[in-house]
């Protein structure tokens, strides 16, 4: 038993203390039972309100806002800044207010409380899904700010608000545990676009401007993810008739396979005109954004009185659209000529 003695010396266990609490401190997820601390961290979450069973939320890794938000973004003049053409950044536009919010920086702080043309916003980004979504933050009258809880289910970013610290699925808006249980988010049309036609389109507009603490317009993390068999953190089941990191463009309960627009350029459905064009990085291909493989811009719109005005719509890989619509209807295959 000396071997034991010399091993498991006083000081031994101490650091090995010091190294379980701080695992537990910034990466709760790699410790078995720590949905049991949600309770600590989330004292003011009534976990009694809920539609899913918690037991299908798991941690990522990072603690409640371990990923920062962004939550008084500075922006500059399109014109100042030096952004490759292909680089994808999300732009929304309210009342003449148009912004572009680099992927780059979203990957590291996944959401952008926001107020443009005079309305509160949350600017959403899930890398794991590739789901960009913009919300209304105002619910009820109330303005809500969103924070990450370091938390997914079925490998979609889950968003808390601070005022009722309620927990919110961001690829549907819904909010899942919490006082707000049951509530829905207002999704806001936006579009997932190269910075080149960004700035050709808002030749006055503004780009969110990189947090100090990580600097520059960002990078992936996430190298080959998006060329990879199955998606990270995810236990669900997966579609059985494409690959699950399959891009589609999701509009509503109707997804179009990528492969299938980039083929025929524009698809027309009723009022709804979905439209290809080359030049824009995959966020999720190398780790350097600007030397990703070309996945093009998608343009998502109905035909209105006043012409072609942008949708609600969303482009995610197949596994997430199987996951939160099992029965939607995905498309693979559309009548008509294809364009060369």
């Amino acid at each position: 038993m000396e071997w034991v003695r010399k091993t498991f010396t006083f000081r031994t266990l101490i650091w090995g203390l010091v190294i379980l609490v701080a695992v537990w401190w910034f990466m709760p997820g790699l410790l078995p039972g720590s949905a049991m601390l949600w309770r600590v961290s989330w004292s003011k979450t009534d976990f009694s309100k809920k539609i899913v069973d918690l037991g299908e939320i798991r941690s990522g890794g990072p603690r409640k806002d371990g990923i920062p938000s962004i939550d008084d973004p500075q922006f500059l003049e399109v014109g100042t800044v030096e952004l490759a053409d292909t680089v994808p950044v999300i732009s929304f536009v309210h009342k003449g207010d148009a912004r572009a919010y680099p992927l780059g920086i979203l990957m590291r702080h996944e959401i952008v409380n926001d107020r443009v043309g005079g309305i509160p916003v949350a600017v959403t980004y899930c890398p794991l899904c590739n789901a960009s979504i913009v919300f209304d933050a105002k619910l009820d009258g109330m303005e809500l700010e969103f924070g990450t809880t370091g938390n997914l289910r079925k490998s979609d970013l889950v968003m808390y608000d601070r005022q009722t610290e309620s927990w919110w699925q961001q690829f549907i808006g819904q909010a899942i545990v919490g006082e707000l249980t049951g509530k829905t988010l207002k999704m806001l049309p936006s579009r997932i676009e190269s910075f080149a036609r960004f700035r050709t389109r808002f030749p006055n507009g503004k780009v969110l401007k990189p947090s100090s603490a990580f600097g520059g317009f960002g990078s992936n993390p996430y190298s080959g993810y998006d060329r990879s068999s199955r998606p990270f953190l995810y236990s669900g089941p997966l579609p059985r008739d494409l690959p699950a990191m399959t891009r589609l463009v999701v509009v509503g309960d109707e997804a179009w396979t990528l492969d299938l627009l980039r083929k025929h350029r524009r698809i027309t459905k009723g009022d709804l005109v979905i439209t290809w064009e080359p030049g824009q990085n995959s966020a999720l291909d190398t780790g350097d954004i600007s030397k990703g493989r070309d996945v093009g811009n998608v343009v998502v719109r109905r035909k209105s009185a006043e012409g072609l005005t942008d949708a609600v719509h969303d482009i995610t890989f197949a596994f997430v659209f199987h996951a939160f619509k099992p029965k939607g209807i995905i498309h693979k295959t559309w009548p008509g000529k294809l364009k060369s």
